[in-house]
């Protein structure tokens, strides 16, 4: 076949693969699975609260949209706007400072006309990624020192506004977020051990002078949480009942008694995964974390075949603070690590979270279109 056939035969598929719309089926499907898996819990974990699953189930739909919409966007667009898309974010942490609602000790929500209890600092787990990723692509790798200073400060003016906020554990995992995007980038593994040996001798300083009374407390209860079985220890105590009562296979949809007799704490958000563990036992919260994985794993394919720089360190910085933020929780709820409040993505009750991850899912899929597309062009 000569080249002018070639690009005769070629030229319809171009033509078609640049009509149909950015769908990932296998990421798609693995958080479909998620979703549902997520309004069975909350159905069970809510004692049947049928507005409260409408609720969930309509998020859950809005956030499907929002995902397939943010996959259609050109890659190209996202990189260019990243920095305003960062501005716009700082904007809104500044006007909850302002004139943000409080609920659960945290001054997080905006409300909003149409968008009631807006959280502007779960966006900004998905746009720090985004923003380091266009800021670091643009100069050869890896970064030296003045650019990973850069960086940092562009890491902390959020997380400063979100620890403001006193909302430790969103902070967290926006700085989180930034250091996996700096870690995918190359950043030197000395300059790393270098700032985690600085945080771990600042860690008695801010326990012992800055931080609050419930935060030490949450620290002490996860230490001995029987030191103070109906005060600060009470979550973990009874997570880790339902847990071990749950045994291999579980007491049955709907049977918890933890659950049902609202002996677990915040069952709807931060201990939905105490619910299903309890339920449906070890081969239940198995299933669970096996979707997850997979979610994991197409979301590093995505990564290893993207076609850029950015896409790279974009989709890597995505997956890895999703896959962050469930090792957090799992292990919160087990008592592996201090109670922080982080829901568990896309299972436990929400708003703004929820439409969140989903975006981040549509950027993926945004990412991995670009580089099938580009991997056509390039034959």
């Amino acid at each position: 076949m000569n080249s002018r056939t070639y690009g005769q035969a070629a030229a319809p598929q171009g033509r078609w693969a640049g009509r149909s719309p950015n769908v990932d089926i296998g990421l798609l499907l693995i958080v479909g699975l998620l979703g549902i898996f997520g309004l069975t819990a909350l159905y069970s974990a809510s004692d049947g609260d049928s507005a409260l699953i409408q609720r969930q189930a309509a998020i859950t739909g809005l956030g499907l949209i929002a995902m397939l919409l943010v996959a259609q966007l050109d890659l190209r667009l996202v990189q260019r706007f990243a920095p305003h898309i960062y501005l716009g974010g700082l904007a809104l942490l500044a006007l909850v400072l302002a004139f943000g609602v409080e609920a659960n000790g945290a001054r997080s929500w905006l409300n909003l006309p149409g968008l009631p209890s807006f959280q502007p600092s779960e966006l900004m787990k998905f746009i720090i990624p985004g923003m380091l990723a266009a800021y670091l692509a643009s100069q050869p790798l890896p970064p030296r020192f003045p650019r990973i200073l850069v960086a940092g400060l562009l890491v902390l003016l959020p997380a400063g506004l979100i620890v403001l906020q006193n909302d430790l554990g969103t902070a967290m995992l926006v700085a989180m977020a930034g250091f996996f995007v700096l870690l995918l980038a190359g950043m030197s593994l000395r300059l790393i051990a270098f700032g985690g040996l600085l945080a771990l001798l600042a860690s008695p300083v801010w326990f012992l002078f800055y931080a609050q009374e419930h935060q030490k407390n949450r620290i002490r209860s996860f230490i001995d949480p029987y030191n103070d079985p109906a005060g600060a220890g009470y979550n973990i105590i009874q997570s880790q009942i339902a847990i071990g009562s749950g045994g291999v296979t579980g007491k049955g949809f709907g049977e918890g008694d933890q659950s049902r007799l609202d002996f677990i704490p915040e069952s709807h958000t931060d201990f939905i995964f105490a619910v299903i563990a309890e339920e449906f036992g070890l081969a239940g919260a198995l299933a669970l974390l096996g979707l997850f994985v997979l979610l994991l794993w197409r979301g590093l394919r995505i990564a290893v075949n993207a076609g850029d720089m950015f896409a790279r360190l974009l989709a890597g910085g995505i997956v890895l603070i999703v896959f962050f933020n469930v090792y957090v929780n799992m292990a919160m709820v087990i008592g592996l690590l201090p109670v922080i409040g982080l829901p568990l993505p896309l299972i436990s009750r929400g708003g703004t979270a929820i439409i969140a991850f989903f975006i981040g899912f549509g950027l993926l899929m945004s990412i991995e279109a670009d580089s099938r597309k580009g991997s056509v062009r390039n034959r």
